[in-house]
Order: structure tokens, then C-alpha cells, then sequence
């Protein structure tokens, strides 16, 4: 332990050393963390705790993330047909309150407080669903009286002693983009997120679809693999469709298995030799890129550099070359960095990727897997973000197809200094040519001497995801002379043009 110690001290010094040298300080780049609730991987950290037990956990896990250098985080609220979140078409999770379909005592909405708590802190909040999975395990005495699965039992299989909605049969879809929408039109998220299990990880057993193939699907496919990718195209396609129609600024990403194919298998795949989304998930996140079925992609590139199947490099590679417009997070995996085999042996290896991904036009940044292994630093890799990689602020990527009209300007900006601190006010812009008013601001600063830089986030005091024009810079030095810039910021991240310099003295 001691030697591991020491190894991490190192590793530290020389990332901190290195950025400072050679590592960028990128105006927009996704930084964002999964926080995963089924078997309470996660959050809360077992079923039944109390809800102010709850609230005080996931509160601590926002501000550990946040002084990270995270802006977003993927918040799972409905890992099994369940849910965390109020009056909604299905019962509460066990995972939250140790019962399904009990409600949390004292009462409280967690998706409602958990994206309050994220907004605070300037976080982006992406509601996770799970599309397919009714159940960790087949036991139906698991599941409330009211669950899904046992009101409309037709529309189930158990596969893998897991239950699963049939992907096939069409008022599933309907369905899942129903419990979908109801939560795009009553809470304020900032996306939709799937995750990597569309069909079933392939067991020893074929799927129990045969049936409902010669129902639905022998007069339009030739075989049942093409039927099935069709079934979770069409969930794809009708739930981006409908996400932008109900509000056109929440985003719809997909995080899937790092691998779409193998070159072997289609001359546009990857130079890999593994699973796949297109064979084995009969996921064509290809395709959905191709027809801009998603705003985002999240591929889970959970592998090392030079890894023989599935290297990192290949396929940060390979992503970025088929994004088709699209921005793309890449997956990394601090839970993996201490398993001591096929390249975890460095602890540099995460640190290594973050920088590779900076290297690439087409990628605009990190999720990572998971909470829990962010928390508890292993590799080092939190302190690594906190004191090199992400050190300074970054905002989310703006998505120019969903909105790129800019918001106006701050106007007459005035500086004024109490006690040595400093305080900004300036006037709200007028109205942007959308007709939208600003959701936030950013506050850059710049000493004296210095360029007056704005794409970097090196020059970033504050960000703020609320519409208040004021700002009161605490870490203002004795006898400097600053210059600050406000530029207002809209709903997908797109910023103003910089309001006119003020400039500030700050008395010995």
C-alpha cells in the first residue's frame, strides 16, 4: 500500500506538471459522471434510507463531482421498469425506499431535488431510463401488485432469469416513449439518456421472440436479426422526434457498447475483434448517427491503450471519424483502473485518454462509470481531474442544430469593490432574436498584463445556470489590477458576444 502511495504521489506531481506545460484549458468540453441506482451501485446507498439520509448523500455526491471539475451528471431514475420520480406511469423503485411502489416518507420528489441540486452547482442533468429491463432477477413476488409486467404480462420474457419488454410488439414502444415524455414534459432535464442494453446480452438460450417475429415481422424482413434492429430503430427515431417536438432544447444521447463492428464483419466497422452493438444488442447506433436520430453518442470505450481485441486508441478513433455531425462523450472506466491486467498496470492510462479524446475535433469530451469509483479516487484518477485535467471550468458543447441563435449581450456592466472583494452588476440583455431570454452567465477575468482570451477556460471565475446579473468575485487579490468580461449564455450552452471590458483595482 505504502509503494502504491507513493507510485500515486508521483503519477499526481507529474499529470499536475504536465498540464501545466502542455495540457489545454478548453472553453466547452463534457465532463460527466454516471450515478447509477439499480442495486443501489451508487445512489442511495442502500434501499430504505431516509429521505434526509437521501438528500444528504446525494448532495455530498454533487459537491465531491462539482469541486472534481464536473459539469454534468447522467442520473438513473429508472433502472427497472420503476421509478425515482412522482406520479408517473409506474411505481417507485425498491432501490429507493427498500419496496417497489412506496413512495419515500417524508415525501419528496428525488428527480425534482436532484435537478435543483445539479442546476446550483452549474450541472447539466441528463435523466438515465433504461428502456427494456422490468426486473433484475424472474421473481414476480419482487414486483409491486401494479408493476408493468404484471398488468400486461403479454408484453414480457424472462431471458437470463431477467424480465425484459418484447422490443416487437408495438404498444411496448408506445409505451416507453409515453413514461419518456412524461417525464420531458413535467420536470426540467437537460437530456435523455439510454444506456447500452437494448436486447439482451446474449446468454447460452435464443430469445423467446420467435413468436412474436411471425406475428409482426416475416412479411417486411427476411430474417429476425433485421427485425429486431428494426424494433429498436423505430423506439429510436419516434422517441427523438418526440423529445424535440415537447421541448426542443433537451438533448437525446444513446451510450452504447464501445464496438458498432468489426472491420471483419462490414468494411465500416472498427479495427477490433469483439461483441457488437449491430450483431449481439441488435443496436445500429451507426445508423442512428447517419439519420441524426440522437444529439449525442456515448460510446463506452472501457478498454486500455494497445489492448489487442478493442484498443482505446482504435476506437476514439473510429468514433471520431463516424459522428456524422454529432458530438461524442466518450465512456472511461475509473472502476476497471485497479484491476492490474492488460494495460490497467499503469495508472496513468485514464489521465492518458483524457488527454488523446482533447486531441480530436470530432469528440467534446468524457462520461465516466461510475460515481462510486470516482469517490473513492481510485487510481488517483479524481485527484488527477481535480488538480490537472480539470482544474478549470468548462461549459457543455453548445449543439448548433438545436439552437444557434446567441443570446444578446449584458449591457452596462459596473464594477464595484467591498472590502477588497469584488462586485459585477450589469443590466439583463434584451431578448435574443429567438425571442429567448439568457439562462446564465460566465464570468471570465484577466489580469493586467494579460490577453484578453475567450476560448479558454483557464480565464473562467463563474458560471452561472441562473438569469441573476450580479456576481461577486471572493478570490480577488490585494493591489492586482483586473479585467473582467461577462457573456451571457442560453439554454444549449451557445454564449453572447463579450459585453465591454471593465476593469478593477483592488486597493493594498
Amino acid at each position: 500500500m505504502k509503494l502504491r502511495l507513493i507510485f500515486l504521489f508521483w503519477i499526481t506531481a507529474f499529470s499536475t506538471l504536465s498540464s501545466q506545460e502542455h495540457s489545454p484549458a478548453p472553453l466547452h468540453e463534457f465532463r460527466g459522471v454516471w450515478i447509477a441506482s439499480v442495486a443501489n451501485i451508487d445512489w442511495p446507498s442502500r434501499p430504505g434510507l431516509s429521505t434526509e439520509d437521501q438528500k444528504r448523500e446525494l448532495l455530498w455526491l454533487l459537491d465531491q463531482h462539482q469541486r472534481m471539475g464536473l459539469n454534468a451528471v447522467v442520473f438513473q431514475i429508472r433502472p427497472t421498469a420503476d421509478a425515482f420520480f412522482s406520479d408517473g406511469k409506474e411505481p417507485w423503485s425498491y432501490y429507493l425506499t427498500g419496496k417497489q411502489g412506496q413512495a419515500p416518507e417524508p415525501f419528496y420528489d428525488p428527480l425534482e431535488f436532484a435537478i435543483e441540486a445539479a442546476h446550483d452547482r452549474n450541472m447539466e442533468l441528463h435523466a438515465w431510463f433504461n428502456p427494456y429491463r422490468a426486473s433484475q432477477d424472474s421473481d414476480a413476488g419482487k414486483r409491486s401488485r401494479d408493476h408493468i409486467s404484471h398488468t400486461r404480462p403479454e408484453w414480457f420474457y424472462t431471458y437470463n432469469n431477467k424480465t425484459y419488454f418484447n422490443p416487437g410488439i408495438p404498444e411496448v414502444r408506445e409505451y416507453i416513449v409515453e413514461v419518456i415524455l412524461d417525464v420531458v414534459m413535467r420536470y426540467d432535464v437537460d437530456g435523455i439518456h439510454f444506456d447500452d442494453y437494448f436486447y439482451p446480452y446474449p446468454g447460452k438460450d435464443p430469445l423467446p421472440d420467435s413468436m412474436t417475429y411471425e406475428k409482426y415481422g416475416t412479411a417486411d424482413f427476411n430474417t429476425i436479426e433485421d427485425w429486431r434492429r428494426n424494433n429498436v430503430d423505430l423506439l429510436v427515431k419516434e422517441l427523438n422526434e418526440s423529445i424535440h417536438q415537447a421541448k426542443p432544447w433537451v438533448k437525446f444521447g444513446i451510450s452504447p457498447f464501445a464496438i458498432w463492428r468489426n472491420k471483419k464483419e462490414d468494411p465500416r466497422g472498427s479495427e477490433t475483434n469483439g461483441f457488437t452493438n449491430y450483431d449481439g444488442l441488435f443496436a445500429d447506433v451507426y445508423k442512428w448517427l447517419e439519420e441524426g436520430w440522437m444529439d449525442y453518442v456515448n460510446p463506452q470505450i472501457y478498454f486500455p491503450f494497445h489492448y489487442p481485441p478493442a484498443a482505446f486508441e482504435k476506437l476514439l478513433d473510429w468514433w471520431s471519424k463516424n459522428s456524422f455531425g454529432k458530438q461524442v462523450y466518450v465512456g472511461q472506466a475509473p472502476y476497471r483502473s485497479l484491476e492490474g491486467k492488460n494495460g490497467w498496470e499503469d495508472w496513468s492510462q485514464l489521465p492518458r485518454q483524457v488527454r488523446a479524446l482533447r486531441q480530436k475535433d470530432n469528440i467534446h469530451g468524457s462520461v465516466y462509470f461510475s460515481s462510486r469509483s470516482l469517490m473513492n479516487n481510485m487510481a488517483g484518477f479524481a485527484d488527477s481531474l481535480r488538480l490537472d485535467l480539470y482544474q478549470h471550468p468548462a461549459l457543455i458543447p453548445p449543439m448548433k442544430w438545436l439552437d444557434s441563435i446567441p443570446p444578446a449581450p449584458p449591457a452596462n456592466v459596473r464594477a464595484t469593490v467591498i472590502d477588497r472583494f469584488v462586485r459585477l452588476r450589469w443590466d439583463s440583455p434584451a431578448v435574443a432574436h429567438d425571442a429567448q431570454k439568457p439562462y446564465g452567465y460566465v464570468v471570465y477575468r484577466f489580469e493586467e498584463n494579460g490577453p484578453i482570451d475567450l476560448e479558454s477556460g483557464a480565464h473562467i471565475v463563474g458560471i452561472s445556470f441562473k438569469p441573476q446579473p450580479f456576481f461577486f468575485d471572493a478570490k480577488s487579490e490585494p493591489g492586482k489590477k483586473y479585467r473582467y468580461v461577462i457573456r451571457a449564455m442560453d439554454r444549449i450552452k451557445n454564449l453572447s458576444t463579450p459585453a465591454p471590458v471593465v476593469e478593477v483595482v483592488i486597493p493594498d
